[in-house]
């Protein structure tokens, strides 16, 4: 039987009204086979990163106990991607819904599909402060603890909208 592993994913989306999208994108999270949704986070507004002028983000934080390998488990992602919408047409662009796998484990994985853990996952609020609400105790492979990333990383202009549940 394969490993259980626990999983990060941060969602986002800044279109087609983002709030539910990701509550959509949370509730089919739950169903990837051979994975459970084990924590989600609030949703949290912030203004987008990047040159291209578009609309406000809507983020959040799941943590996922999956036996899916690492590319399955981003194919799965990108599956529900593709049901929302998602269209990759510039860097930092506007999105449907963005879901990024943050963390596999205590995985570092360097493949041209996927890095985990996640580039700049240690400087962006968006990212850490939902994850400090599901997993605070978290250690950010070769960055340190999660508390620590945070006490170098001011939240700007992010905005806690809504509580889990």
């Amino acid at each position: 039987m394969p490993e259980r592993v626990l999983a990060y994913v941060g969602l986002g989306s800044n279109l087609q009204t983002p709030e539910q999208q990701l509550r959509q994108a949370l509730d089919e999270l739950a169903r990837i086979p051979r994975t459970r949704l084990v924590a989600q986070s609030g949703l949290y507004r912030n203004p987008p990163m990047g040159p291209v002028v578009q609309p406000d983000f809507v983020n959040a934080a799941a943590a996922l106990e999956t036996q899916l390998p690492a590319l399955e488990l981003l194919d799965e992602l990108q599956a529900i991607e593709q049901a929302h919408g998602r269209v990759r047409i510039e860097r930092w662009g506007p999105r449907t819904l963005d879901l990024d796998l943050l963390l596999y484990g205590d995985h570092s994985i360097e493949e041209p599909r996927l890095r985990v853990p996640h580039p700049g996952l240690h400087e962006r609020p968006f990212v850490l402060y939902p994850l400090a609400e599901i997993a605070p105790e978290l250690t950010l492979p070769g960055h340190g603890t999660l508390s620590g990333c945070l006490a170098r990383c001011s939240p700007g202009s992010l905005e806690r909208i809504e509580s889990h549940g």
